[in-house]
């Protein structure tokens, strides 16, 4: 329990210490940092695996490119942290459509409702006037939601791979396109680097090593010791953590709409991943 409880504290605050470092640095230069920090922290490990490469690639330039740079412009633009954090919960029913329409999984009733109503809590947060103005990030944290569901069905063909040599191949691929990116569309950011504030650095450091590498260590941890039906649903803590501790933080706390939209669609993403955990597949 402690690990898993330090797993939701970690992957809770990460929105928090993004929306930090976009503030302070620029949101592709941020990611290119952190990505760097991953691939550092994870260079021993990275190595070829044959007959995974093509996948070990792909899911690199999505989750290390495509995913942070739609998470981290659609947090620039933001202000309504919590928001954001209530809608990054589509990548699980948007994980679980692509799994249908990919591979012909079978669902029934009780996965439909939960996907339904993550569908309905969301959506209830466009009639919050804190939230309505949020709708550019609101969709760009659907899109990175998307991309984060086409990255959980890549993972599914590297079972076997060590995990730090997946984050060292995500670190590589997204440290070559969000450098090159930040090099073409934020050079002022990208040539200050070395005058970036420290508490900056420790926001990027924070998501790098805290969020990716112990977070994703200690899912690992768990899913090694305990079956995927008790780990999975442990993870719902998260998101939670993330709408109250930024609505505290930067001063945007939660409407009553927002907390009912929340609480709609963290029920619906319930559903979603107990059913799915107890059918033998991590969402």
């Amino acid at each position: 329990m402690i690990v898993a409880a330090g797993m939701n504290i970690l992957w809770g605050l990460n929105y928090v210490a993004v929306k930090i470092a976009v503030d302070a640095v620029a949101p592709l230069t941020a990611a290119f940092l952190r990505q760097a920090i991953v691939l550092l922290v994870c260079a021993t490990s990275l190595r070829i695996i044959p007959g995974k490469m093509r996948a070990l690639t792909a899911l690199g330039l999505l989750s290390g490119g495509a995913y942070y740079i739609a998470i981290n412009i659609s947090l620039a633009i933001s202000e309504n942290v919590g928001a954001l954090a209530i809608a990054s919960q589509l990548a699980v029913p948007f994980s679980l459509l692509l799994a249908i329409m990919l591979f012909g999984e079978r669902i029934h009733l009780p996965r439909v409702v939960g996907i339904v109503l993550s569908f309905c809590g969301v959506l209830l947060l466009v009639f919050d006037p804190s939230a309505a103005r949020e709708i550019p990030g609101l969709m760009l944290t659907a899109l990175a939601s998307m991309i984060w569901a086409i990255c959980s069905l890549i993972q599914r063909s590297l079972i076997g791979v060590p995990v730090l040599t997946i984050y060292a191949w995500i670190g590589f691929w997204g440290s070559i396109v969000l450098g090159g990116l930040a090099l073409i569309f934020e050079p002022v950011a990208m040539r200050g680097i070395g005058h970036i504030p420290l508490n900056a650095w420790g926001a990027v450091g924070f998501s790098a090593i805290g969020s990716t590498v112990l977070g994703q260590g200690a899912m690992s941890w768990l899913l090694q010791r305990h079956p995927v039906s008790t780990v999975t649903p442990l993870t719902l803590a998260a998101p939670v953590i993330s709408v109250f501790v930024a609505g505290w933080y930067f001063g945007t706390p939660p409407t009553m709409l927002m907390l009912l939209g929340g609480a709609i669609a963290m029920a619906g993403v319930a559903i979603v991943t107990i059913r799915t955990a107890r059918a033998g597949i991590a969402p």
